[in-house]
């Protein structure tokens, strides 16, 4: 049966978690958590670790009786991933809780309640549940987003989404967009932290070249950012916004650097359609590349992004990737006909990645190894003609060098200055160990 968006009904209830919220005006809040690392944290935890119990920054917030919140009308960005730990929805929470005045939400791409496929928004309505006027902030940006914030009468703005930990995934430049609107509407942003799925080990990958920004990457950071929504948020703040905004942060408790999403004991709600599972933002930092060329990267297969393939391509791409050994992921011959998206309801070859050694595995340089050996192997190989490739890596140095016959050791090397300036920069405003 299909579901309207207007007929979604939710669960109001009480807040939940325990300790209290920190903040500080103008930058990231420092009280109550310890001193920023400035080196890279130890390995990850092992596949099938004990799961912790990480409270959010929401859960934290509302443990604290909504402080930070205190005497302000109050709008959410945030979509379904927006949730407490026993999964009720933090926008149904706040509304049905008098500590906090919440007057407004903010949807961004796929909608507050995420009706929306890729490239879509839900639109300007009433929240059905709540009764709470919805704006939609997709598309919008500068003087446009600051319009919408001060004529829906908030004066705080609050960030409550979980990202997917790569620089092309487009919630964090929401993020970056609704902070730079918030200053110019002369509103406080406040940001509630969640785990980046993918830990916060290392920054990987190529960084973006400012002359290639567009909405899948605003400002030079790595395709891999290992950084959680508070930690970017500080370092845009601190280190791009020409006009930096009233900035607080409500850190999370128990989430370590190392911690995979399933090490948290928080539950997985898909942020957006094609990213269903933890395991599928572990492979996306790279092989969302394929989105850049006339491969299918998995849409409309209930393996998203760890399925690819094309009509003609057959076993020889498996045994390539393969035969490149790299490290934590061995590459399967498969077969598959996606539902929609590329090649719909066609059966095409390919390969389906198996990580299995996740402290090992390099989403990025198996990205680029994926894209070497599909050269090739498969006479058929192509970029999108939009150069969509060049935005996703942020230049067109990863493109030059794959066309010019670089394997992918010679690939990752051109990116390795840029990235080490970029990791000291983000060593600044790291927020846990």
């Amino acid at each position: 049966m299909g579901v309207s968006r207007r007929g979604l009904l939710a669960v109001a209830g009480g807040a939940v978690g325990a300790a209290g919220a920190t903040g500080a005006t103008g930058a990231v809040g420092l009280a109550a958590a310890p001193a920023a690392p400035r080196e890279e944290a130890p390995a990850g935890a092992a596949q099938g670790a004990p799961r912790r119990r990480v409270r959010t920054g929401f859960d934290r917030l509302a443990a604290d009786g909504y402080a930070v919140l205190a005497g302000q009308r109050v709008g959410v960005v945030t979509n379904p991933t927006g949730v407490t730990s026993d999964v009720r929805h933090v926008v149904d929470v706040m509304h049905a809780d008098d500590r906090v005045r919440l007057v407004a939400v903010f949807g961004p791409e796929h909608g507050f309640r995420g009706t929306a496929q890729a490239g879509g928004s839900e639109g300007r309505y009433d929240d059905p549940a709540t009764g709470l006027p919805v704006y939609d902030t997709y598309g919008r940006s500068g003087q446009s987003l600051a319009d919408v914030f001060t004529a829906s009468g908030v004066d705080t703005v609050v960030f409550d989404i979980q990202d997917a930990g790569a620089r092309f995934y487009t919630y964090i430049w929401t993020m970056y967009d609704c902070m730079v609107a918030a200053e110019l509407a002369g509103k406080r942003f406040v940001v509630l932290d969640r785990p980046n799925p993918v830990g916060g080990r290392a920054a990987l990958g190529p960084v973006l070249d400012r002359a290639y920004a567009t909405f899948v990457g605003r400002e030079p950071i790595a395709q891999v950012h290992g950084m959680t929504v508070a930690e970017l948020a500080g370092l845009f703040n601190g280190e791009f916004l020409a006009r930096p905004v009233r900035l607080e942060t409500v850190r999370m408790s128990g989430w370590r650097r190392r911690d995979l999403f399933d090490a948290t004991g928080l539950p997985w709600v898909p942020p957006s359609p094609n990213m269903p599972t933890p395991d599928t933002a572990l492979v996306y930092g790279g092989t969302c590349l394929f989105e850049g060329t006339n491969l299918s990267e998995g849409r409309g297969t209930t393996r998203p992004f760890e399925l690819l393939g094309a009509e003609g391509v057959d076993r020889r791409w498996a045994r390539a990737a393969n035969a490149l050994g790299l490290p934590g992921v061995v590459f399967r011959e498969a077969y598959f006909a996606p539902v929609f998206s590329k090649f719909q309801g066609k059966t095409v070859g390919g390969v389906q990645l198996h990580v299995h050694d996740r402290e090992a595995f390099d989403p990025v340089r198996t990205g680029i190894g994926l894209l070497v050996t599909a050269k090739r192997t498969w006479s058929g190989f192509a970029w999108r003609p939009d150069r969509w490739i060049d935005k996703l890596t942020g230049s067109a140095t990863v493109r030059t060098l794959i066309d010019a016959g670089a394997g992918p050791d010679e690939v990752a090397a051109a990116w390795q200055r840029d990235l080490a300036a970029f990791r000291a920069v983000r060593g600044k405003y790291l927020l846990y160990r």
